[in-house]
This record gives structure tokens, C-alpha cells and sequence, in this order.
């Protein structure tokens, strides 16, 4: 009866005995690891499988069979340690079955101590797992990105713009907020049709995005033709000059604009709010001077930048 229900585990089932010999070998073993119990019983464990010599395996029986004591094998540090492959396509491919492995050490009664290795095949809880992680991943790339330029969305620039403030006020470090608005959207949307703008708002959000090189940095389409940034650690003088470099970046861009008025191309216009050490401004502040350097800009014939100041 113990042969059929060794043979009716959905797992492998080893024994070892003190020099690490097999003497049970389950058919579960025999079907994923190609070897038949025929052929190892009597063998060595680490003469079957050569390449677990020295790993944690090795070191997990060794406590069995010297201390008593049992191990589960980390299935996030070993996730394949036994050559064991569900099909012969994945054997082919060198696709090791995932495993959750567990030794215990095993009292017989008026014999010396054996070794029980368990071995459970996991590769569909790991892989639904993986699944369910990259779900996560795209739901948070939803959450947090324009669906049409792949910047950050609005969503995410709350969210930064929130966390940064804080971490400047505590810090004492400055923090600068840009408003961008391509100029004349209106009439270029008009005259050329949504698919071309759609495609200048990607051009346009993509320049911007390449401007911007530190982790902490961020540009995100705020609404429409506008876009923010958020750019901590950077002071007035210091946002001028990249604020500039941004303006002539889209500049260079070259999209014909038959209908801007004040250029014959695409151009942005900018206004920016730096918050300096001390101040104890809101994001509504902040948003608010950076929205009326913005309207300054405007109003100077487009295609600048505007700083907001006290």
C-alpha cells in the first residue's frame, strides 16, 4: 500500500539515508526528474544530481541527518534547485520546474536518522504571481500615465507635487514648478485636424521629457495642451536656464504652425514658481504664481518664459 500511495503524491518524495544514498525514490521523481527509482536507489543524492553539491540543498541535508534539524528552502533564493523539467519540450529549453523544497530529518525506530526531502511543483502559483504582479504594474502605468503622450499624468503630478513639497519644507531645500502651454493650440488643432495635433502633443511631451535627466524630476501633461514640472532642488536662477533650453527645444522641433501668429512653428511658453527656504507656500501658491508667470508669458507675445516674483 505505501508504493501506491507514494505513487499517488503529487509531488517528489525522497529519502536519504546517512551516507546520503537513496532508499525511496517516488514515481513523481522518477516522471520529472528522467531518472527511474531502479537506477538511484543506493546512489549518492549528490552523484544524481552533481550540480546541488555545495548549495543550499547540500547543506539543508547535512542538518538533517547531523543536527536534527529540518529547512524549507527560500523558493525566492532557490526557485529550481533539482533538474526536474514538467515535459520534454522544457527539457529541451533547459525550463526547470519552479520548486518549494522542505528537508526533514526522520527518527527510525532502532536505525540511524534518514532524511525526507519534499518537492512541490509551484511553477503555477509563481507564474500566476508573476501575472498578477505585472497586472499591478500596467494598472499603476494606467494609473499614473497619459494614455496619449506616455508622460505622467495629472494623477501622478498631484501625488509628486504633494510629496515634494513637503520633502522641500522639511529640507529647506528649494522646489520649482513650471507651467508649459503650447502656444496657439487652438487654431493649429483647427487647421491641421486632431490626428496631427495628437501627434505634435506626443512630439512636444516627448522633447520635454528628454530635458529632464534626474530620477526626481518629473513633466506631466496637466491638462490639454498644458504641461507641468516639477522640478525639486533646483532654484530660480538655475529653473531659468533649463526653462529656456525647453523653449528652444520645441522650437527645434520645426512643426510648421501656419496659424500661431507669432511664429511660423510650434512654440511653448512658460511660467515658473520657485518655493525658497523658509516659505511656507501651498501647492495652490505655488501653482498660482506659476500659472501667472504663465499668463505674463502669454501676454509678452508667446514663446517665452516668465518667472513669477514677489
Amino acid at each position: 500500500m505505501l508504493e501506491e500511495v507514494l505513487g499517488a503524491l503529487n509531488m517528489g518524495v525522497v529519502v536519504l539515508d546517512q551516507a546520503r544514498q537513496v532508499v525511496l525514490w517516488n514515481g513523481w521523481m522518477g516522471q520529472y526528474s528522467g531518472h527511474a527509482g531502479k537506477d538511484v536507489l543506493g546512489q549518492d543524492l549528490f552523484g544524481v544530481f552533481p550540480d546541488l553539491k555545495g548549495k543550499r540543498l547540500d547543506s539543508a541535508v547535512q542538518q538533517a541527518l547531523r543536527d536534527n534539524f529540518p529547512s524549507v528552502l527560500s523558493q525566492t533564493l532557490h526557485k529550481a534547485p533539482f533538474a526536474l523539467f514538467a515535459n520534454p519540450a522544457a527539457r529541451a529549453a533547459n525550463e526547470r520546474m519552479q520548486q518549494a523544497v522542505a528537508v526533514t530529518p526522520l527518527t527510525v525506530a532502532g536505525g540511524e536518522r534518514h532524511c525526507l526531502i519534499q518537492i512541490a511543483d509551484v511553477s503555477v502559483a509563481v507564474n500566476r504571481e508573476r501575472l498578477l504582479r505585472e497586472q499591478a504594474l500596467e494598472l499603476r502605468s494606467q494609473t499614473f500615465s497619459d494614455g496619449l503622450t506616455g508622460i505622467a499624468n495629472r494623477r501622478h503630478f498631484d501625488v509628486t507635487m504633494e510629496k515634494e513639497l513637503r520633502r522641500a519644507k522639511r529640507s529647506g531645500s528649494p522646489l520649482t514648478l513650471m507651467m508649459i502651454d503650447i502656444d496657439a493650440f487652438k487654431p493649429f488643432n483647427d487647421h491641421y485636424g486632431h490626428q496631427i495635433g495628437d501627434d505634435a502633443l506626443i512630439k512636444v511631451a516627448t522633447a520635454l521629457a528628454r530635458m529632464l535627466q534626474r530620477p526626481a524630476d518629473l513633466i506631466a501633461r496637466y491638462g490639454g495642451e498644458e504641461f507641468a514640472a516639477v522640478l525639486p532642488d533646483m532654484d530660480a536662477a538655475q529653473s531659468m536656464k533649463m526653462a529656456e533650453a525647453m523653449r528652444l527645444t520645441v522650437a527645434a522641433l520645426n512643426i510648421p504652425h501656419e496659424k500661431a501668429g507669432h511664429a511660423d512653428r510650434v512654440t511653448i511658453s512658460i511660467g515658473l514658481a520657485t518655493l525658497s527656504n523658509g516659505s511656507q507656500s501651498t501647492i495652490a501658491d505655488l501653482l498660482g504664481a506659476a500659472d501667472r508667470a504663465l499668463y505674463t508669458a502669454k501676454r509678452a507675445g508667446r514663446n517665452c518664459v516668465v518667472a513669477h516674483t514677489d
